[in-house]
């Protein structure tokens, strides 16, 4: 390390936070205070009853219970439509495929969302950032629904998805601030299964309210996010913390349980305002962080394609594995056109099983096991590539139930066929994409906000744009040559981009170094 670097990283040995060696210690986590199984806590907890990490459980689950609804609507707007497809054509007097762009627009907001809400979350807090990102998500679904054109139903769509999308890096940074690393699997895996469960519940909720009319499809999303402004106005609490101001302040909370089930005794300091002494509705600047410019995600966002670890994970992610489940959602009416649309609403039921099943024995509880017990074998250190090792099943099991599905459908199998195809590629899916979020952060831990823009971005880029070839694809060469290849694809490009982070993944993160900026609490 040279001496400009010791010096930067001095705060950090000094406060007790883990100090990067750009050239050797990004995507590992040597740590502090005592933690289960012998090994340290990461973040190092204060003795501050107004650090987040020291919140009653009650209310840490509460703002991740909130921060998940709100991730459940991310991907439910987008999907909830589906089964509506055909009222929506009669509607507007529009094809197919542009009734399929409607499914586009909302992900295009997902992704330059995160470009907008992230820097500004780091500067004026995460409450107030979700608070108003619901409130344009609910003008906006409330504009759908009493759209008279379709360009203006369009662009309702499109504020649909800018204004939930902070659910996505604003609520990972709450779940980080919330929870200790050893716990991130878990906590991470709940907060990738309100995604997916909203991308697969939003149809089956659709094809029922649907018998109403399709107008009603969106009243019913503006009365959930009602329910979500009301919950974040009453029961979220600030989670934005300057952590390492408080290290240097007040005692560091060594005999603090993992479970959290010891409270920290020693008073608040009075020094700053911080988490719950903040104004019940906060437009000023957290105090005691370095802010970030409110451009710096785009520009992180642009230099994070320099490190090769986060972005071969989440291009290959996206865009040869996880953009095929619009590929099943969107065709599934075509697919079973003899059903009505709330039956079409019942056959995503498959999916959504995969996606619990996946979730409750095969995904972020078991991935945190697998890392404890390699970090044991290691000296307890905890290497990013351990979170590597689900995602060879889950590519399996996705492409496999990918090539079912289409030959399922063209030779007319019985159904029950098809929702178990469904079963195993939204239970990959969902797998894959806990292990990805999990190992993207285990890469560059201080920078999680950035990594985690990136993925969001381009994962929901990958949605955009998978509705805008789909159909011809599969009017061109039908079901079983469409989700043959896309089955045959996964597995061809996946797991030897797998394999190649497994060999290279810790030498490149020692040649490339760790980013230069960090989260704001710890700045």
């Amino acid at each position: 390390m040279s001496k400009e670097e010791a010096q930067q990283n001095k705060p950090f040995v000094e406060s007790g936070i883990p100090a990067y060696d750009n050239n050797h210690e990004a995507g590992f986590v040597q740590e502090y205070t005592p933690a289960k199984d012998g090994i340290e806590l990461h973040p190092k907890p204060t003795a501050d009853p107004l650090d987040p990490l020291n919140f009653p459980r009650w209310q840490k689950w509460t703002a991740l219970g909130i921060v998940m609804w709100m991730y459940f609507l991310f991907t439910y707007i987008t999907t909830t439509t589906v089964p509506s497809f055909a009222l929506l054509q009669e509607q507007f007097s529009i094809s197919y495929s542009q009734v399929n762009w409607t499914v586009a627009l909302p992900a295009l907001g997902l992704s330059v969302g995160p470009l907008v809400w992230s820097s500004l979350s780091d500067i004026y807090g995460r409450r107030i950032i979700l608070i108003i990102g619901t409130i344009i998500a609910l003008v906006a679904t409330i504009g759908s629904a009493v759209a008279k054109t379709y360009s203006s139903y369009m662009a309702a769509r499109f504020f649909q998805g800018l204004g939930v999308a902070p659910a996505s890096t604003v609520g990972m940074a709450v779940v980080n601030d919330l929870f200790f690393e050893h716990e991130r699997g878990q906590k991470l895996g709940l907060w990738v299964l309100a995604i997916d469960m909203g991308l697969l519940v939003g149809p089956l909720i659709g094809g029922f309210v649907t018998l109403v009319d399709q107008y009603w499809v969106a009243w019913l999303t503006a009365i959930f996010f009602a329910v979500l402004l009301i919950a974040q106005i009453f029961f979220f609490p600030e989670t934005l913390y300057p952590r390492r101001l408080m290290l240097s302040q007040l005692p560091t909370s060594s005999g603090l349980r993992h479970d959290n089930e010891k409270t920290a005794t020693v008073s608040a300091s009075n020094d700053i305002a911080r988490t719950k002494q903040l104004p019940f509705l906060n437009i000023w600047k957290i105090p005691g962080i370095e802010h970030p410019k409110p451009w710096d995600t785009l520009v992180r966002f642009i230099e994070m394609w320099t490190f090769p670890n986060v972005a071969v994970a989440v291009v290959v992610y996206s865009f040869a594995w996880y953009w095929w489940i619009m590929s099943v959602i969107t065709y599934l009416p075509p697919a079973y056109p003899e059903y009505r649309p709330q039956i079409q609403g019942l056959l995503y039921g498959g999916m959504i099983l995969g996606t619990l099943f996946s979730e409750v024995l095969c995904s972020g509880t078991l991935g945190d096991w697998i890392v404890i017990k390699l970090a044991k074998k290691n000296n307890n250190v905890r290497v990013a590539e351990m979170r590597l090792w689900l995602l060879y099943p889950a590519t399996v099991i996705t492409s496999v139930g990918l090539i079912v599905w289409g030959v399922s459908v063209d030779k007319h199998y019985h159904w029950m066929v098809g929702q178990v195809a469904l079963f195993l590629v939204a239970a990959g899916i969902q797998m894959g994409n806990t292990a990805i979020c999990a190992y993207i952060v285990d890469c560059y831990p201080l920078h999680a906000m950035s990594v985690i823009s990136f993925y969001v971005v381009l994962l929901n880029l990958s949605a955009f744009a998978n509705p805008f070839f789909i159909a011809p694809w599969c009017d061109t060469v039908g079901f079983t040559g469409t989700f043959t290849t896309q089955g045959l694809l996964t597995a061809v490009v996946v797991i030897p981009a797998i394999c190649i982070l497994h060999v290279f993944g810790k030498r490149w993160r020692e040649r490339r170094g760790a980013p230069k900026w960090i989260s704001p609490e710890y700045a």
